[in-house]
């Protein structure tokens, strides 16, 4: 546990290595960690530091996972509908289009930013970050692509589009012939993947991995 520090101690150390809680505020000399171990604020307990086993490697491995079920997610049917003879089936992108073609536009746009556009420029965010570190090129352009990264993070509102889609199959199951594709499995899929990299990618390792601070994390 990292221990508190008072104002002497403070002028005393450089800014890499103090670490502030983001809960309550309270500044603290960075620790040491190894393989597995965590850090956490003595004062509310808020998790502050987490050292995660070849971090970019297997944020890698993940991010390629989520940018292969990319595609199909988004492109093959979430579900079937048959309804008086007639059969459609709804992918995200044909949901999109539906909303454009009958004058939501706005609507449209803003559907296939949060649940298109910026979850697939997180991941290509992530990606190219990864491979900086993992190929130590373009460390500077990482850390700039690593700060949009985390502005865009909360753009990304796939698990809001995938309640949607569950509301929209609980109301339509009594008015028609519906059918589960598997555009919906690779959606789910993708939206686990990218939740799971989001743990995986340890951010204080990122950032200090850019800065040529750590160089275990490329490993």
């Amino acid at each position: 546990m990292p221990d508190s520090l008072d104002t002497r101690d403070i002028s005393e150390l450089s800014l890499e290595e103090l670490v502030a809680c983001h809960e309550c505020d309270l500044l603290m000399r960075k620790p040491k960690l190894i393989d597995g171990e965590r850090a956490e604020c003595p004062r509310c307990g808020y998790e502050l530091l987490t050292h995660r086993h070849q971090v970019v490697r297997r944020s890698l491995a993940l991010a390629l996972a989520a940018l292969l079920l990319y595609v199909p997610a988004n492109f093959l049917p979430i579900m079937q509908l048959n309804l008086l003879g007639q059969r459609a089936d709804d992918t995200v992108w044909s949901g999109v289009l539906a909303l454009y073609n009958s004058g939501m536009q706005g609507i449209a746009v803003l559907v296939f930013l949060c649940s298109m556009g910026v979850p697939l420029l997180k991941l290509l965010c992530q990606l190219f970050v990864l491979l900086s570190i993992r190929w130590d090129i373009g460390r500077s352009y990482g850390l700039l692509i690593y700060r949009i990264y985390h502005h865009l993070r909360e753009w990304g509102m796939l698990e809001v589009y995938l309640m949607g889609i569950l509301v929209a199959m609980v109301k339509l199951k009594d008015l028609a012939d519906l059918s589960i594709g598997v555009g919906l499995a690779c959606f789910i899929g993708l939206l686990l993947v990218q939740v799971w990299l989001e743990v995986t990618m340890s951010p204080h390792q990122i950032w200090e991995a850019l800065s040529g601070e750590d160089a275990d994390a490329s490993h």
